[in-house]
């Protein structure tokens, strides 16, 4: 079995005992240096001679037995109530033959006022002597009572002092802290007043270049050589259209009567700073949906100002430590037009955020047939090129749709192109990278087995698992290579030349996803059911190369954005995203709802997208922990029905693109695209 060892299950690690210190020189648990060895032998007899044999304490209220022993009166009581002998000789005894030993006590006495003399300090010591009527005269206590004086007003200078300088520290604390915070600040505004003026340059050169090609288009149009060419391109359309980029730009409009009319707004003083208005409703039309998006942009970056603020001065300050590092180094400065790294960086998440608000849907299709009630989809993937997807769950089949066909038909019910029957349900499926007929799929028996699409027969079948493998994914750098996880707490890396796995890494939970970086051939990810994601080379599986801690479940899902960023899903219903390189965790997300399903994880370069068990799809923006869009599925039966518990079960977006393909576990499957 991969010839690793078994997995026993969690154990759970104990805490080793401290070695006892045997050595014959070990110091006394209590000495006296100021006695001679021979007082000090006497002194520990006495104590031992006065232990009450019961309780081994020294004894108190002293009594004496009829054979000669004495114990604490309430120690040899309460023996003699259940038996009547001496606890001593186990001479026959009885609570009349009792006796108070009035000698013993009164030496125990003053041996104890000895004992509190000496070990009491010396105000102890004048306490008790003042208390015991030590005589003193006038004169002498009114100098002790100076000498009081004078010391506790030492002391309570002494205290003052301490207490106002633990106030200065932490005034002077609190004022570092504050010129810190306010230097970062100075620093933060004088990098937004260099990136405002950036921007102000950059768009006023763009105004201007489109002005000197706007006057070089109207030139064009009054030279005479155009004016025989435009007319024949009005009678050519019959009178009624232009080229669109002249209408596009407000230029030459032909009405339909074949009037030509020109853009007057040339002589405006400021023209190159004001962009111009089209004089027709039509141009007016856009202008004003285009003033809307822009308006809708615009509040999306109000309602998640603070977090768009935090990512643009990470950002901001990052590039700008770079920026120092290579001019220590000589190296070349910044970007053209002042464009810092940083600022680049945030225009692009600014712009891919308020791109979109919603997911809308343009086409649906049922993948359940007559022969399975049941039609939960649990994967879902595209292929190398993104012309064919997959589909499977547990229904026990494997289906091949072609996407161009799903969502130009409009017809609800779809032939797949191929299906493979399987033994069982199945978990997750991965297309390979390479090869582009072979799909790999896991299901609930533990068997991984690799499909060719076009003959629609297994090439591969891998039988190592002893529990449900839930995961299953094609390296993309080693496109033979596959790796597969499951509750049997294995991971189990495969070679489509072999027969059996190459390597197994026994873990200590149920494995529930696995995926290879997608730059290297050598690095996994491994979700698990301890609530962690364990990142590995495969060069040295004996421990992790990182654990990625955060998540308060079992981790589900994890994905690859890049080389660099993974995100992991969790049945806390939270996503998070991590830095595989730095090993720290970049941010969490939070909106949807995961506490018991599999509910699907979906990435590309920008966003990612899972579902819900609000039968709901939400995308995230990576830097921006709320959810930018999200689409609720409509259920055919009653939504009362507390038995209709649909949830979302499978996403995956088309590479880069705003396309996403979305599975709930009625069967449905949608294509949904993010739309403004």
């Amino acid at each position: 079995m991969g010839g690793g060892s078994t997995s026993v299950g969690a154990l759970v690690p104990t805490v080793k005992s401290e070695p006892v210190n045997s050595s014959a020189d070990a110091p006394p648990a209590q000495s006296t240096p100021e006695l001679p060895p021979s007082e000090e032998r006497a002194v520990d007899e006495f104590d031992k001679d006065v232990l009450c044999p019961i309780c081994m304490q020294i004894i108190k209220d002293a009594f004496l037995t009829a054979c000669g022993h004495s114990f604490c009166y309430t120690c040899i009581v309460t023996h003699l109530r259940n038996k009547s002998d001496c606890p001593c000789c186990s001479h026959f005894l009885t609570a009349n033959q009792l006796y108070p030993n009035f000698l013993l006590s009164k030496l125990l006495m003053k041996t104890s006022a000895r004992q509190i003399a000496k070990t009491a300090s010396p105000l102890e010591q004048l306490r008790r002597a003042l208390e015991q009527g030590c005589e003193a005269s006038v004169k002498e206590l009114e100098s002790l009572l100076l000498l009081l004086a004078e010391k506790k007003s030492k002391m309570e200078q002494e205290e003052a002092e301490t207490n106002l300088q633990i106030l200065l520290g932490f005034l002077q604390y609190l004022k570092k802290k504050k010129l810190d915070e306010l230097n970062e600040v100075l620093s933060d505004l004088q990098y937004i007043k260099e990136d405002i003026h950036a921007v102000e340059r950059r768009r006023i050169e763009m105004y201007r270049r489109r002005d000197r090609y706007s006057t070089k288009m109207r030139m064009l149009v009054d030279e005479p050589a155009s004016k025989t060419v435009w007319p024949s391109l009005i009678d050519k359309h019959g009178g009624s259209t232009v080229s669109r980029t002249a209408t596009a730009q407000g230029l030459y409009v032909v009405s339909p009567g074949g009037s030509q009319n020109r853009k007057t707004d040339s002589k405006s003083p400021s023209c190159h700073l004001i962009p111009r208005k089209d004089s027709l409703g039509g141009s007016d039309n856009q202008n004003l949906n285009q003033s809307g998006l822009a308006l809708a942009r615009k509040r999306r970056v109000h309602a998640q100002f603070n977090e768009l603020q935090d990512c643009y001065l990470q950002k901001r300050r990052h590039s700008a430590t770079l920026s120092r590092e290579q001019q220590e180094k000589n190296s070349h400065p910044s970007n053209r037009e002042g464009y810092t790294e940083g600022l680049e960086d945030f225009q692009s998440v600014l712009s891919t955020f308020t791109r979109y608000s919603r997911l809308r849907v343009i086409a649906e299709l049922r993948h359940g047939d007559l022969f399975h009630s049941a039609n939960i989809v649990s994967s879902i993937e595209f292929d190398r090129d993104d012309q064919l997807f997959a589909t499977a769950g547990v229904s026990r089949s494997i289906k091949i749709f072609e996407f161009s066909s799903v969502v130009n038909d409009p017809a609800d019910v779809q032939c797949p192109v191929a299906e493979m029957s399987t033994r069982s349900k199945l978990s997750c499926l991965s297309w390979n990278k390479y090869t582009k007929n072979h799909i790999a799929s896991s299901d609930y028996e533990g068997i991984v087995t690799v499909w060719d699409v076009a003959t629609r027969q297994s090439v591969m079948e891998y039988e190592e698992h002893e529990k449900r493998a839930w995961s299953v994914d094609f390296s993309r750098m080693e496109p033979s290579m596959l790796v597969s996880g499951s509750d049997d707490c294995k991971v189990k890396i495969w070679c489509t030349k072999q027969e059996a796995s190459v390597l197994n890494i026994d873990m200590k939970a149920n494995i529930c996803s696995v995926k290879y970086n997608p730059g290297s051939s050598i690095h996994v990810a491994v979700g698990s059911a301890d609530h962690h994601i364990h990142y590995y080379d495969l060069r040295k599986i004996s421990q992790p190369l990182f654990i990625f801690s955060g998540h308060r479940k079992a981790v589900s899902y994890v994905k690859f954005l890049s080389n660099n960023e993974l995100a992991s899903a969790s049945t806390d219903s939270t996503l998070r995203l991590w830095d595989v390189k730095d090993n720290v965790p970049l941010r969490a997300f939070r909106g949807h709802t995961n506490e018991k399903n599999f509910v699907g994880l979906t990435v590309n370069s920008e966003y990612i997208a899972c579902g819900s068990e609000t039968n709901e799809v939400f995308a995230y923006h990576k830097a921006i922990s709320k959810p930018s869009a999200c689409h609720k599925f409509s259920s055919d039966v009653d939504e009362s029905n507390e038995d209709a518990n649909y949830f979302i079960s499978a996403v995956c977006w088309k590479s880069d693109s705003p396309t996403m393909l979305t599975a709930n576990s009625q069967g449905t499957i949608k294509v949904l695209v993010l739309a403004p």
